[in-house]
């Protein structure tokens, strides 16, 4: 019996586990899109590198996080402030989070006190900023930026700045 009263439990605090926050409406980004981006990511584990395609399709943000021969990781469509799959992909919840927060980290500067509620997020002296509940984002450039979390962090950088100078 206690086991069950434990395992009931755990999945409560599962389930109210924090959460990045969304935005009801994609807030404007620094880029046009679409957007190809590289993804080094650094864990005690090693490292990886992905591509990130972000689309817009209207008022829907299409994510597709793929390895680099191209074989799809995670696709997401976000759409009126949540997740939803896009494809026949198993869910991957690291990559919900870490598109929420390259949301954060990509959305122009203005329009964040209008997208993101007070109290989640802090823009810092230093240029960078903090998303709760525990990313850190520091640009070197508006599309080369770290994203970091305790114990994980990702470098981003976009893969067609050509066509954007």
């Amino acid at each position: 019996m206690s086991r069950i009263v434990l395992l009931l439990a755990s999945l409560l605090l599962a389930a109210c586990a924090a959460r990045t926050p969304l935005p009801e409406v994609p807030p404007p980004l620094v880029a046009p899109l679409p957007l190809t981006l590289q993804i080094q990511r650094q864990h005690s584990d090693g490292r990886q590198d992905w591509l990130l395609v972000i689309q817009r399709e209207g008022q829907v943000l299409r994510w597709s996080l793929l390895d680099p021969l191209g074989i799809p990781l995670a696709r997401q469509r976000l759409q009126a402030g949540t997740w939803q799959n896009d494809g026949l992909l198993p869910p991957n919840p690291e990559a919900r989070e870490l598109f929420a927060a390259l949301l954060f980290a990509l959305s122009d500067a203005a329009a964040l006190p209008h997208s993101y509620p007070a109290g989640t997020w802090l823009r810092r002296a230093d240029g960078g900023r903090e998303l709760t509940p525990h990313w850190q984002v520091n640009y070197s450039a508006p599309l080369s930026f770290s994203l970091d979390r305790p114990g994980l962090s990702y470098r981003i950088s976009v893969l067609n700045q050509e066509e954007r100078n």
